[in-house]
């Protein structure tokens, strides 16, 4: 058996499963308009099977807003899957729906002017896009050249370094983000794992900022990188299509063992 296979076996026999997945690049192909990414149908068949699945919960764990993650993801007031937007400063529980974690009128004030002096300064930058969010702002550059990319981080950079140097700073795949909340990956993995009781998960992703999750990860858990790059995961895939293979043997193990 493969390392892979061995991997997958262990993880699927554990009592209760939490699988918590980034969606950009791990479930959806990432998208040159970031609003246009949708899981490619393998993935989504593989997190319907594994969510019908006794003590089995499935998660999304991304740093977009709950909103937008709400819309990409397609998800209805209906779904068993939760949501941890914005890094994990945002919740969505099957049954309850979202939680309170609206910004305060000082943090939303200045977010707002951050986010149109960002808007501003990086006007007639082709391929620059400055995403809102809930709790700061994102500079999407994947389709600027470098150039102009640099050009737009800069500018971005010197802005929020002036006027809000306590926000935090994350760079991903072509998109550097500010916020003003500090959760990560790392703290929303771990509210899960405590609420729901998981007593393995497992996390995959495809960036910089997934890494936090990552390195959380135990002797029981599973970690999994999507591409080539440094990770603390325990185990590699190719691409979109291959982590849906992944997750489509997770949920044929699990069945296996709790159906």
């Amino acid at each position: 058996m493969s390392a892979r296979a061995d991997a997958v076996r262990r993880v699927a026999a554990s009592d209760r499963l939490l699988v918590a997945l980034d969606f950009d690049g791990t479930v959806s192909p990432l998208a040159d308009d970031p609003m246009a990414a949708r899981m490619i149908p393998a993935a989504r068949a593989a997190i319907e099977r594994l969510a019908a699945l006794p003590d089995t919960v499935v998660a999304f764990v991304s740093g977009r807003s709950l909103a937008d993650l709400r819309e990409i993801s397609e998800h209805g007031d209906d779904s068993p899957v939760y949501l941890a937007g914005s890094h994990g400063a945002e919740f969505w529980t099957p049954g309850e729906g979202a939680g309170d974690s609206a910004a305060d009128d000082a943090d939303a004030d200045l977010r707002d002017d951050l986010l149109a002096r960002a808007i501003e300064a990086t006007s007639g930058m082709d391929g620059v896009w400055i995403e809102p969010k809930a709790f700061g702002l994102g500079v999407h550059t994947r389709i600027a050249t470098p150039e102009t990319a640099d050009a737009a981080n800069a500018a971005v950079d010197a802005i929020i370094t002036a006027e809000a140097p306590h926000w935090r700073r994350r760079t991903g795949k072509d998109i550097v983000e500010y916020a003003f909340r500090h959760e990560g990956k790392d703290s929303a993995i771990a509210a899960l794992r405590e609420r729901l009781g998981a007593t393995a998960v497992v996390f995959a992703g495809d960036d910089v900022t997934d890494e936090d999750a990552l390195r959380t990860l135990g002797a029981d858990d599973l970690g999994v990188r999507v591409g080539a790059g440094p990770s603390a995961a325990s185990v590699f895939v190719a691409d979109v299509e291959d982590m849906a293979s992944l997750l489509e043997s997770v949920a044929t193990e699990r069945a296996a063992v709790r159906e």
